[in-house]
């Protein structure tokens, strides 16, 4: 009992019953509620320049050892990047499909006050305006360090790219700067590891805010986003997925069996980092050389991330929906882009999904950065789904690479 009441999980579910109930009874506990919301998102706001800085500069310094086997990391870079662009584009289909937030909380049936009509105005004239040219433009920063001040996710992405390619040339010379960068970034993952342990406390506070402010109603469409993306990852498992093995000539579902004590593993942590050591041990005794799984099971946790990409697309549509902003084709397909960048900044961590959602607001900055505390009470269940299709999708890639490069062998796996 004792070990279940410090569960994530439990706390998580527990707060947003209360959650709902407090909001249903007490509705002067609204404004509240909104504040601890908020104050939770904007812990998580302080962190995302950096950690995503960090994380993008580590990634291409580490691309030393890409070098020496050439081939294989071009290969493991296409295949991450077209493997997650078909993600995003199935996110993105089916949320215009199902459309699950046209049963909205904006257009639930409450009083908006003046700003808050306001608001929406300009959140929706500013999606009319978007362009490619301005979008391009706008990514080079004139000052580096004020886009770090400004929290400008684009720039700062910019400035990481080539910071990291700079580093990369640097060669030995450069690993004690590798070294400090590395050490620095798990001392904001930690950071992040205590600020998620208040979830249930920003659970409970978007919840009972949207229930209270909104009613009952808040809850359909949620619960229809989170039905929609589980039904998506598991399309794309079974379906796309299995395709790709099919054509490399092996089973998904042997391979499934084979790594089902890691996808325990993740489904209890919410996070695909925690099964990274026995994974790139399995991958290794599933019959993929050490070389192969070594380069591209560690960099697949920052370039392929096949279950966040597909939560990232899925709820920026569906906040879009939620606010009433008008997204042409040709502005989803700018949404996409920017998610191909924003994605690879997302590692193995439970929580860092939400992070690049809210990263990605904030870049396109056409939907409201708040829209995120609506999505507070359903982003812990979707995330165990985000980090088991994120890890499964690794694992295939690594297998996949093996095989093109004729490092493969085939040990007997158990039926």
């Amino acid at each position: 009992m004792k070990r279940l009441l410090f569960n994530l999980t439990f706390q998580v579910i527990a707060a947003i019953l209360l959650g709902i109930v407090v909001g249903i009874y007490f509705k002067g506990f609204t404004p509240v509620a909104e504040k601890i919301s908020q104050t939770f998102i904007k812990m998580i706001t302080m962190l995302i320049t950096p950690i995503i800085f960090l994380t993008i500069v580590l990634g291409i310094a580490g691309m030393n050892d890409m070098k020496k086997v050439g081939r294989v990391g071009g290969k493991a870079l296409l295949y991450f990047e077209i493997v997650t662009t078909f993600a995003l584009i199935i996110g993105v289909a089916v949320a215009n499909i199902v459309r699950p937030g046209d049963v909205n909380l904006v257009a639930a049936p409450v009083a908006h006050t003046a700003a808050e009509t306001k608001a929406l105005a300009d959140y929706q004239k500013a999606a009319s305006e978007m362009n490619w040219g301005d979008f391009f433009m706008h990514i080079v920063p004139s000052n580096a360090f004020d886009a770090f001040a400004k929290g400008d996710i684009l720039q700062v992405l910019f400035f990481a790219v080539l910071f990291g390619f700079g580093l990369s040339r640097m060669g030995d010379t450069g690993q004690s700067l590798v070294a400090f960068f590395d050490k620095l970034s798990k001392v904001f993952f930690n950071i992040m590891h205590v600020i998620m342990k208040l979830a249930p406390l920003g659970a409970f506070g978007g919840m009972a805010f949207a229930v209270g402010k909104y009613g009952l109603a808040a809850l359909k469409p949620l619960a229809l986003l989170m039905g929609s993306v589980y039904a998506t990852m598991a399309f794309f498992i079974f379906i796309v997925l299995n395709i790709i093995c099919r054509l490399y000539k092996f089973s998904l579902w042997h391979y499934l069996k084979f790594i089902k004590e890691e996808i325990l593993i993740v489904w209890g942590t919410s996070s695909s980092e925690s099964a990274l050591p026995s994974m790139m041990e399995k991958m290794e005794k599933y019959g993929c050389s050490k070389s192969v799984v070594g380069l591209v099971i560690p960099t697949g946790y920052s370039f392929n991330l096949d279950g966040t990409t597909i939560y990232l697309s899925m709820s920026v549509i569906f906040l879009a929906q939620v606010f009433h902003v008008p997204l042409s084709i040709a502005q989803q397909l700018v949404i996409i882009g920017i998610l191909m960048v924003t994605s690879k900044g997302a590692a193995g961590v439970t929580g860092s999904g939400f992070i690049v959602l809210t990263s990605t607001l904030a870049a396109i900055k056409v939907i409201p950065v708040e829209g995120v505390a609506i999505l507070l009470g359903v982003d812990k269940f979707m995330s165990e789904a985000r980090a088991i299709t994120n890890m499964i999708g690794n694992g295939i890639a690594t297998i996949v690479i093996a095989k093109s490069e004729g490092e493969f062998h085939s040990p007997e796996i158990p039926k």
